[in-house]
């Protein structure tokens, strides 16, 4: 559950977290123009990466792959009883039937261990694709608080609202960045030479932004835009380290 605080007088507003990349604007009329393309949608992500968000296991953890794995098998179970059905059905194809189901079953194996595969070998971009879920879950947050203020609660208005936009705007820009960054060293496993603005990032910026508003609801907007770029800085570092190490 994600909750809003200091919304107004003693005011608190939450909503539930829903599962990745299934938190996005409405297109209602009170999304706000400075909030409308800011998220970071799952087909942008895809077209920055080059990889869609259902072909990696999050979190890359043991269980994780375990409950992977135990999905599949029992995929593959139904399939084989409805190719043992089908064949007490139609006897006359039993061989037609038996090669169908079977590459069915050989297609979900190949995927599942590609999937679990590319997972276990590019922990840092699904460690950004958290990043990016943090962020749509902060452009989330702002955009129900923009629809209680806007249902007649002014008093929940967000402070320096122009500067909070202008943080997110630095951290997607961030994001964008590291996702094509880390796009490139991933195809060019053997790309010595990184260019170096690739590695650059918004933090100063960030951090200026940040001075002196850690109390307020905007502050805590702000720490969480800045958390975010530190997040993806680390990860850009880890990335170049290693890359230049292989």
């Amino acid at each position: 559950m994600i909750c809003i605080a200091n919304l107004g007088a003693g005011f608190k507003g939450c909503f539930h977290q829903a599962p990745a990349f299934d938190i996005q604007l409405k297109e209602h009329t009170a999304v706000r123009p400075d909030l409308q393309g800011l998220e970071i949608t799952k087909g942008e992500l895809k077209h920055l990466s080059g990889v869609s968000i259902d072909a990696v296991v999050r979190p890359p953890t043991p269980r994780k792959f375990l409950a992977e794995i135990f999905n599949t098998l029992l995929l593959i179970g139904l399939i084989f009883v409805s190719n043992f059905l089908l064949i007490l059905a139609f006897p006359d194809h039993r061989l037609a039937l038996i090669a169908v189901h079977a590459v069915v079953a050989a297609v979900l194996i190949i995927q599942d261990a590609i999937k679990i595969f590319f997972s276990l070998n590019h922990r840092h971009f699904i460690n950004l694709i958290d990043d990016v879920h943090r962020f749509n879950i902060t452009i989330k947050g702002i955009d129900i608080n923009d629809q209680i203020e806007a249902a007649g609660n002014p008093r929940v208005g967000l402070k320096d609202r122009d500067r909070v936009i202008q943080a997110l705007k630095l951290t997607r820009e961030d994001i964008v960045r590291a996702l094509k960054t880390e796009k490139v060293l991933r195809e060019n496993e053997r790309f010595i030479k990184v260019n170096p603005d690739l590695f650059a990032n918004n933090l100063t910026a960030l951090a200026a932004l940040q001075v002196n508003e850690q109390a307020s609801e905007y502050g805590r907007i702000l720490n969480e835009a800045f958390q975010i770029g530190l997040s993806i800085q680390d990860e850009m570092k880890q990335l170049k380290v290693r890359h230049l190490n292989e």
